[in-house]
């Protein structure tokens, strides 16, 4: 097989516990480059939310973001492909956001949103299933996440509703995947993510392979997640982690090892070099 593109899903993935990327991932990356394979971070992070040492790394090419709302050039930034949410998706989770117990963090030009009070609360007694100081480096706290919302909604590149517990989540799923024109999904799990009509990574991915003239069977894609499963399957080759869940590693062809045991260097090893 040959392995021309490398799609990475980063939190869970390529990053290890500690959010960071190993020396031997780094390495993967270099001999990668050297062969004039194209490197892509995909992710659901905003642009603004990529860790340092991945947004300098000069062996990553691409940046998918916001699960496919954007796709950026990392040499410069700019953006080259955008997908938004409908303006009737904005409003029906304005109204949701208002019915249900839940908080959200609305994503607008790279740059990811959270209402000032679900800030301070984060800043003051933390989250069990986040990690914080992630949260509050990368969020921006607003008064009024509403306004926001409603007043940029030609252009939000996605919506994520966050919840107490899995529970509330599920006790809610129905409304929300019911949203008009809308795109659900989830990178942990207390959370589901709201997008446009066509935004994922995989749409995003198509894209990037018209741009490059990369073949689809040339494109090796690795994920842990369920906003990763999609890029699996369409892939010539859907790597999972170790550690994927909500049913992943099924939508995958090979699982490598956790991303604490640098599964995504072993995978590129294996598949790439």
């Amino acid at each position: 097989m040959s392995i021309r593109m490398v799609a990475l899903d980063l939190d869970g993935t390529t990053l290890n516990s500690a959010g960071r990327l190993t020396e031997r991932t780094k390495k993967a990356f270099a001999r990668s480059a050297e062969k004039r394979v194209h490197i892509v971070v995909s992710t659901g992070r905003s642009y603004r939310s990529l860790p340092e040492e991945v947004r300098t790394l000069p062996y990553i090419e691409y940046a998918i973001t916001s699960n496919g709302a954007h796709i950026n050039l990392m040499s410069t930034g700019e953006a080259v492909y955008d997908s938004f949410l409908s303006e009737n998706a904005v409003a029906e989770v304005a109204r949701l956001y208002q019915e249900l117990d839940t908080e959200i963090e609305v994503f607008i030009d790279g740059q990811a949103y959270m209402d000032k009070s679900y800030y301070d609360y984060i800043k003051e007694f933390g989250l069990a299933y986040r990690n914080v100081e992630y949260v509050l480096w990368s969020r921006k706290p607003v008064e009024g996440i509403t306004d926001l919302l409603l007043e940029n909604a030609g252009c939000i590149e996605n919506v994520n509703f966050c919840f107490k517990s899995t529970d509330d989540l599920e006790d809610a799923r129905a409304k929300i995947e019911s949203i008009p024109d809308a795109t659900i999904t989830s990178s942990f799990a207390n959370n589901l993510e709201v997008g446009g009509p066509n935004t994922s990574k995989k749409t995003a991915l198509i894209e990037l392979l018209k741009m490059t003239g990369v073949d689809r069977s040339e494109l090796m894609c690795c994920g842990d997640a369920p906003n990763d499963a999609a890029m699996l399957e369409f892939a010539g080759l859907g790597v999972a982690v170790g550690n994927a869940w909500g049913g992943t590693a099924d939508h995958a062809d090979y699982i490598t090892g956790t991303n604490d045991e640098d599964g995504v260097a072993q995978a590129i090893e294996r598949f790439v070099l």
